[in-house]
């Protein structure tokens, strides 16, 4: 048995003693911790990680919860916030919630936290329709039922469109000599409403940071939802972050990944198109370098006729990164007419990096219209040569190319000064200033 999981099991009782919870929600914990602990932490044996083994993560001594916390001031984190547009802010240090630096409001839609929804009386009927109804029971995302106290609620009402994107920020100060946190949010976005979220976990201390994250995101019918997840922590942090969608008829959803930094992320997404007319967009760009390590493991599952997926992830491996790409399709018989796209492209910079790419189609329906497709390969010398023959030195030439390769993805990014941002990003990632935005 892992340090961890020791720990893990002596304070979960310490811990269901302390909150305030009713008797609907205690039953979930008792019984998402059973899972947990018979199941433990994945290993290799599970197919599904087999790339990506936790066993060094999970061998540190993290605090279960943080004692305290620092006060941040804006100006020493403004550089992580969306700070050029005005937006709503839920801000959590440490695991706790900063009103200092957050912006909430119940102004004809709910922004506020997980943990006022889990206890109040008027948040009952939504708690009780949604909260965990979406994912599945594996090991980490029980393990998240069963000690997530903090998180962000929002629940958007039918035909609202909020007008501002909201920031979902979580920081880590280095309290602790290492701290594992576990955030859950749960998302209800209603008829014909729209809502555009930005997602980031940043840690701010040397220290280890290991972060078990649960997104349950749920769309009515012609919902709409744009959801940016930016990741480019320090490499003493690791992210395992669960999102799981479910989508009415007509809805629309669209999630984009940019995984520039940390020392392991696995981002484990599911879409379940429960409605006819449904339209998922599944994109991500990965740039990595030393011995990072970013695992995209994506699923969608068409339940109904009539509906789309896209899914495009590129990925740029340095030194000696290791990417993981396994993604996964699956029609069932009743979802005809369905047309599910799914590449992944990516680029090996260096002849020590590694990438590992499992695509994988389950249909059981005969009227659709699937396809999938991996490439894993080197800068297109012709094209470099080509360049370097019009006067583009070496490095700007790589880096035009790269900027090439992912320009496909950030073409669909919806709000102008994130993409700005990660367009930044990425250049700081290559070690160049292009002097131009895609």
């Amino acid at each position: 048995m892992s340090v961890l999981k020791e720990k893990l099991i002596s304070s979960y009782m310490a811990y269901q003693d302390d909150l305030d919870q009713d008797d609907l929600i205690h039953e979930m914990r008792k019984s998402a911790f059973k899972e947990f602990e018979l199941s433990g932490f994945p290993t290799r044996k599970n197919e599904a990680w087999k790339y990506t083994p936790l066993a060094s993560l999970i061998k540190e001594d993290y605090s279960v919860f943080s004692k305290k916390t620092n006060a941040l001031e804006f100006k020493d984190v403004k550089q992580y916030f969306l700070h050029d547009i005005d937006t709503y802010k839920v801000v959590f240090i440490d695991g706790i919630y900063s009103s200092f630096l957050s912006e909430t409001t119940h102004d004809g839609m709910d922004i506020c936290l997980m943990s006022a929804a889990l206890i109040k009386p008027k948040y009952r009927a939504v708690i009780e329709a949604y909260f965990n109804k979406a994912i599945a029971k594996d090991s980490l995302t029980s393990l998240n039922t069963a000690f997530a106290k903090e998180g962000v609620y929002i629940n958007i009402p039918s035909h609202k469109e909020v007008e501002k994107p909201i920031e979902i920020i979580n920081f880590a100060t280095g309290n602790e000599a290492s701290l594992m946190l576990q955030p859950r949010n749960l998302i209800v976005v209603g008829e014909n409403a729209h809502v555009q979220i930005i997602e980031r976990h940043q840690s701010l201390t040397e220290n280890p940071v290991f972060t078990n994250s649960v997104t349950e995101i749920f769309t009515e019918k012609r919902g709409c939802v744009d959801y940016y997840k930016v990741q480019n922590d320090r490499l003493s942090a690791s992210l395992i972050d669960n999102t799981f969608i479910k989508q009415g008829r007509e809805s629309n959803v669209s999630v984009h990944t940019f995984s520039f930094g940390g020392k392991l992320v696995r981002n484990n997404l599911n879409f379940y198109q429960e409605g006819q007319h449904c339209d998922s967009t599944l994109k991500g760009i990965t740039i990595i370098e030393g011995k990072q390590h970013v695992d995209h493991s994506t699923l969608v599952h068409h339940l109904a006729p009539n509906c789309e997926s896209h899914q495009v992830y590129k990925g740029l491996f340095d030194e000696r990164a290791v990417g993981v790409f396994n993604g996964k399709v699956v029609v069932d018989k009743e979802a005809q007419k369905i047309n599910a796209f799914q590449q992944n492209n990516n680029i090996l910079i260096s002849d020590k990096a590694t990438i590992n790419a499992k695509p994988q189609l389950e249909i059981f329906a005969d009227d659709v219209k699937c396809s999938h497709g991996c490439t894993i390969g080197q800068l297109d010398e012709d094209a470099l040569f080509y360049l370097r023959s019009r006067g583009i030195a070496e490095k700007e030439a790589k880096a035009l190319l790269m900027y090439a390769f992912a320009n496909n993805v950030l073409q669909s990014v919806k709000i102008p000064e994130l993409k700005k941002r990660i367009n930044t990003l990425i250049a700081n990632k290559i070690g160049v200033n292009l002097g131009f935005d895609l």
